[in-house]
């Protein structure tokens, strides 16, 4: 099939799976709906099962959910030739080891964000998104308009073997829970704190002993006090995963993840094996799962966070402002440190910083400026 049948069938596909996505989708099989090709279309194409393993827990339809419309869609766009079967964190292998079996070939896909890997390349952190970085816009501009994708995906295929794709965003986060209220940074010194990336190194510098912690661990941690915060994602994630039981202070925002985006991962030999038809399957089914996650998210939180607010139990307060400012210089201190041990990480870097700068002033004077008024007047 050539590029152009491609991407009028893939156009179709991916319309007709976003105008009939309700919050129910994420249960559906990957037979639901109609394919978007058929088998006199696919000609001699051939049928391949992959397993997917996942960082996340299954009971969230937001970022697990992501996953799982990303299969469906990649089975749509294929006629079901090409299925994608999503496990939970766990499941298969350790939530926090999907790049290290995908590098290895263990799995040919997984799905999970780049900041749980700093620890084997830095620069993975701009996949997902640096502390005090872009919003959820801002991100997506940079990855598929500024360069940054292509560059990312270079590196990735240098450092690990793998080539990545957006595949969801969380939008703006909370700053986490804690078991006591933060007056100043002094505060953070001593706290065990699960926080992943480079968010927990610039914590670490705070004086917090960071923790790395699965999603489905983290109510137990919290629970037995084998840490005294956490962060996750914001209220509809935080609420599901019961954190309100465990933990009576919420706080904001999330410096740490200002726009996160989850991505696939697959291996560079195995995606070059696949017929052009089924690669493209896989770039467009990432793309329709960026644009929905988001939307579940932006959807989702407003409600959950008034459930938390009407329990009267919970205090949301915003972090001090000398929290912020330390974790702010730690944050660039800590860039320049890496930029200059890693060329790899210092391009990256000059690009995002470069854009960042650019968008900041834009953002800043027509978007956050309606947004102040908007929330003022409700």
């Amino acid at each position: 099939m050539n590029r152009r049948k491609f991407l009028r069938f893939a156009a179709g596909a991916t319309s007709l799976g976003l105008a009939g996505c309700t919050g129910d989708a994420v249960k559906k099989g990957s037979g639901d709906g109609e394919l978007a090709a058929s088998s006199k279309e696919l000609g001699d194409l051939p049928e391949i099962k992959w397993d997917m393993p996942t960082s996340w827990p299954a009971n969230l339809e937001t970022i697990q959910g992501g996953a799982i419309v990303f299969a469906e869609e990649v089975g749509k766009l294929t006629g079901g030739r090409f299925t994608i079967t999503v496990h939970e964190s766990g499941k298969l292998i350790p939530g926090l080891e999907v790049l290290q079996n995908v590098e290895s070939g263990a799995y040919n896909i997984g799905h999970s964000a780049g900041y749980h890997y700093t620890g084997k390349a830095e620069l993975a952190a701009f996949g997902a998104g640096m502390p005090f970085g872009l919003n959820a816009r801002q991100q997506n501009a940079w990855l598929y308009e500024g360069g940054g994708l292509e560059m990312l995906q270079n590196a990735y295929i240098k450092r690990f073997g793998v080539i990545n794709f957006p595949c969801g965003n969380t939008g703006g986060q909370m700053g986490g829970w804690f078991n006591k209220e933060l007056r100043s940074a002094e505060d953070l010194k001593g706290l065990k704190m699960r926080i992943p990336g480079l968010g927990g190194r610039v914590m670490n510098r705070l004086g917090v002993a960071v923790q790395q912690i699965p999603g489905g661990e983290i109510y137990q941690a919290l629970q037995t006090g084998a840490i005294d915060a956490t962060e996750w994602v914001g209220p509809h994630d935080d609420l599901t995963l019961g954190f309100p039981e465990v933990a009576k202070f919420y706080y904001y925002p999330g410096w740490h993840e200002t726009g996160t985006t989850l991505e696939v991962q697959v291996n560079k030999a195995a995606y070059d094996k696949l017929p052009e038809l089924y690669r493209q399957a896989i770039q467009a089914a990432s793309f329709k799962a960026d644009a929905i996650t988001l939307a579940r998210y932006d959807k989702l939180n407003p409600a959950a966070l008034k459930k938390i607010e009407a329990s009267g139990k919970i205090k949301i307060l915003p972090y001090p402002d000398d929290i912020l400012n330390k974790a702010h210089d730690a944050a660039f201190s800590l860039y320049g440190e890496l930029a200059g041990a890693d060329p790899d990480f210092k391009s990256l870097f000059d690009s995002w910083s470069e854009f960042r700068s650019g968008s900041a002033r834009w953002f800043n004077l027509a978007e956050a400026a309606m947004i102040r008024f908007n929330g003022s007047r409700v």
